[in-house]
């Protein structure tokens, strides 16, 4: 577990719910819930908030055990529509409160992520939302929310995994006292599972690919967001506790980074999702 700055906690892994769409995303997540997962990582514009909810009702545990997390859409900036998307959100969770609530994009040509910031400090304090953040934000926006607001998010969620381990970020949150989140955690279609540090990692340790990244993500104290609707894939990628890569293992590992290492060209500063 993850202690944040606001005192709540989140676990080590969660549980990427994107694209899970329909009765088989349903399925895959409740699979998800059954295998350990307590986290769920969800957003308005994945389009499958109604089958987060469904899944948590299906799992038969109690939602004191699950944390969810959503995300506001950029057409959503406005700090009276900020407010309206996460109760609509709720709605559509058919849930009274959400543990984690993000900002997806700063989309700075809009120029309303300071807006929509206030906006989830305004709805943490009705108790909607039990800890607020961030998603893809840089070190100037966020000092630009900090500086406005007064309230440091608890959580950014960025891309991170070996060929982009954003080592410059993970210093800046660690001297703002903000969980870093991953995306992409494996690298998607790009995982390197083939690359020397990771596959001689994975053959020593008789764990595979996807573990030993994973394990380091936790060694480098990010909280990684694994997607899978495959059972044993879930279940490999939550079982990280049985080794611990080494130093070497792990500089190798971080080794990897490219300069291009991002999965789309995301630049936070030019990418825009609305």
């Amino acid at each position: 577990m993850y202690t944040l700055n606001d005192g709540n906690q989140l676990p080590s892994v969660g549980f990427g719910t994107y694209p899970l769409r329909g009765d088989d995303g349903i399925t895959a997540m409740v699979s998800a819930l059954e295998n350990g997962y307590r986290l769920l990582d969800t957003a308005v514009n994945y389009g499958n908030e109604e089958e987060v909810g469904k899944a948590i009702r299906r799992s038969g545990l109690a939602r004191e055990d699950i944390q969810v997390a959503t995300k506001i859409p950029g057409r959503h900036h406005d700090h009276a529509l900020a407010v309206r998307s996460v109760e609509d959100s709720l709605r559509r969770l058919q849930l009274d409160h959400v543990d984690l609530c993000l900002i997806h994009w700063p989309n700075p040509s809009v120029g309303k992520y300071r807006d929509a910031w206030r906006a989830l400090v305004d709805v943490r304090e009705r108790g909607l939302v039990t800890s607020i953040g961030v998603s893809n934000f840089t070190e100037q926006h966020l000092d630009d929310i900090i500086s406005d607001s007064a309230v440091t998010p608890a959580v950014n969620q960025i891309e991170l995994h070996p060929y982009f381990p954003q080592e410059e970020m993970r210093r800046v949150h660690a001297d703002l006292g903000i969980q870093t989140e991953a995306w992409s955690p494996l690298g998607k279609r790009s995982a390197p599972f083939d690359e020397p540090p990771v596959a001689h990692a994975a053959k020593a340790h008789g764990v595979t690919p996807g573990q030993v990244i994973l394990r380091w993500h936790l060694q480098l104290g990010t909280l990684p967001l694994p997607k899978s609707a495959d059972p044993e894939r879930q279940r490999q990628n939550l079982d990280l506790l049985g080794f611990e890569l080494s130093d070497d293992q792990m500089r190798a590992v971080s080794g990897l980074a490219r300069p291009d290492g991002r999965l789309f060209g995301g630049d936070p500063n030019t990418h825009e999702e609305m």
